[in-house]
């Protein structure tokens, strides 16, 4: 069955960095969209970042557009999650989500429901 598994949350300063990783299995990587999404306390779960089955195509959300960077190695079939400039509103659960759909192409790559698979989620806490 598809599993996928989210690491690297933690703690961080306001200002500061970590890197997001998702481990995939179960599924062929390389044929996937993949995505980040978060989901803070009381509300809803919000995109963060997509990215097509090669990598030439990213997508963003606007709060963190300039500062994440999502990329993919297919060879290890893992998607990353660069997080530059933390600030404290970016404190969330993060999840790692998976399409065998090109969400792109109808402009729905930021939608929850095109994703049919996710994983468990990982903390992400940036103090002020």
């Amino acid at each position: 069955q598809v599993q996928l598994v989210e690491s690297g949350g933690g703690l961080v300063q306001a200002g500061g960095s970590l890197r997001l990783s998702c481990a995939a299995s179960g599924l062929t990587f390389s044929t996937y969209t993949m995505g980040w999404f978060r989901q803070a306390p009381g509300k809803k779960r919000e995109f963060v970042a997509a990215i097509s089955w090669s990598g030439g195509l990213t997508y963003y959300g606007d709060s963190v557009k300039g500062r994440f960077t999502i990329s993919r190695d297919n060879a290890k079939n893992t998607v990353y999650l660069q997080m530059n400039s933390l600030k404290p509103e970016d404190t969330a659960v993060y999840y790692c989500a998976a399409t065998p759909l090109a969400p792109w192409r109808t402009g729905s790559a930021d939608e929850p429901g095109m994703y049919g698979y996710w994983g468990q989620g990982t903390q992400v806490t940036v103090s002020s």
